[in-house]
């Protein structure tokens, strides 16, 4: 249940949650889903629900036996605080990436109001790097949940970019990610979208991640946003692995501009 990513801003995913249900408009061309149903034709075991939620326990442990740190994408095949993901469960998911504190967990959802429910009952290491899903303007009240989350890091993923996004909300924000729908009747993105909100982000020295245009070929569309690529990670620290095996820290981030 864990792999290396092909995405620019983390090295691998891991999945001890799998399936999901859509609940606004992003989730309508979800890759996941499209994923979960080859898997099963395949006869993977673990898809043979399809994308019914399903937990995933024998995997919890996983990035413990990773023993180089890695950005680690939560649940790519899901999302990890869905309604029918325990409580007890997330707190196994959360003690696993506490003590497996060389590596840096993103944790995305789009399930904002479980997660502003149950974020004091959670642990909030300094490694787990929490994020909300905004498509359009409809879904920018998600933000003021992240708010009342204590992660060390909070982050917006604004994709598929489905519509104008006007005056983004920034405040206690610390990244944001921008990408276009990719895939099968891929909706399309308007590049004044994406240079609105890279503005508003230089204006508030929050740093700025341009993952794709996306399409139905991402590839033949590429990242390229004026005239160059936008690779802007957190001016966060992240623990690392000598050579003696002593944790010693690298900071990600890369200057605005």
């Amino acid at each position: 249940m864990a792999q290396l990513s092909s995405n620019e801003w983390n090295d691998a995913t891991w999945n001890p949650v799998t399936g999901c249900t859509k609940i606004s408009p992003g989730c309508k061309h979800c890759y996941a889903e499209r994923m979960a149903k080859r898997l099963q034709s395949m006869g993977q075991p673990r898809y043979r629900d399809g994308f019914r939620v399903t937990l995933q326990p024998d995997v919890i442990e996983q990035p413990l036996s990773w023993k180089k740190p890695r950005l680690v994408f939560v649940n790519s095949m899901s999302d990890l605080f869905h309604d029918e993901v325990p409580l007890r469960y997330l707190r196994m998911v959360f003690e696993v990436m506490s003590a497996a504190h060389w590596h840096v967990f993103q944790v995305l959802t789009k399930r904002s109001e479980r997660l502003a429910e149950v974020a004091c009952s959670l642990f909030w290491p300094q490694n787990v790097w929490m994020g909300v899903s905004i498509e359009n303007q409809a879904c920018t009240d998600r933000i003021d949940h992240l708010r009342r989350v204590p992660a060390a890091v909070r982050f917006l993923s604004v994709e598929p970019l489905l519509g104008r996004i006007r005056k983004l909300p920034l405040k206690d924000i610390d990244w944001v990610i921008v990408g276009g729908e990719s895939g099968p009747n891929a909706r399309p993105i308007d590049p004044n979208w994406v240079r609105e909100i890279r503005n508003e982000c230089v204006l508030a020295n929050v740093p700025f991640f341009f993952k794709q245009w996306g399409g139905v070929i991402k590839s033949t569309t590429g990242r390229v946003l004026d005239g160059r690529t936008w690779d802007e990670l957190p001016q966060k620290q992240i623990p690392s692995r000598t050579k003696n095996n002593q944790t010693s820290y690298l900071t990600l981030g890369l200057p605005a501009g």
